[in-house]
């Protein structure tokens, strides 16, 4: 068994863990963190993004002993005291979703390009930066308005939240 220690949606973790354990496995089985979700087990379909350390990875290819000493956001970290992340409202009210699945990981990803790149995205920037993530349901129309409309709110309100 391996301790890890971590900060998990801005609560304190210790834990002991099997060393093979992924990070996916931790949040969704020990912690019943169920938000992120397991679809491809090899890193194809983004389902699983978190956030570590403020940067989105996929941990489903992340072992939960390497994200100790880290802080971890998951989809049930973004909202703040019951209110919607800016980009999670931007998805419900663009409809960027269908059946959800992948709905998690394609925020996550989303609150971190806009971090990174800021709020005025170009469609074509939007699409290539959500290339690691797969929805299998819609034809990517409402997602990329929901990244454009999330990023618009996250930045022109002065709402840019830390997602760690």
């Amino acid at each position: 068994m391996a301790s890890v220690s971590l900060l998990v949606n801005g609560r304190e973790i210790t834990a002991d863990v099997d060393p093979r354990t992924l990070l996916v496995e931790f949040l969704r089985e020990h912690l019943r963190l169920t938000g992120t979700h397991v679809g491809c087990d090899t890193s194809q379909c983004g389902a699983c993004v978190v956030h570590m350390d403020g940067k989105a990875v996929k941990s489903c290819t992340t072992l939960a002993v390497q994200a100790s000493g880290s802080a971890v956001t998951t989809i049930e970290g973004l909202a703040n005291n019951g209110q919607l992340h800016p980009m999670q409202e931007a998805f419900r009210d663009n409809h960027g979703l269908q059946c959800g699945f992948c709905t998690p990981g394609m925020i996550m990803t989303a609150v971190d390009m806009v971090h990174r790149l800021g709020g005025e995205l170009e469609e074509a920037t939007i699409r290539h930066e959500l290339e690691g993530n797969i929805c299998r349901c819609t034809g990517y129309h409402n997602i990329v308005k929901s990244v454009a409309a999330g990023a618009r709110a996250m930045t022109g309100s002065g709402m840019q939240q830390a997602a760690e």
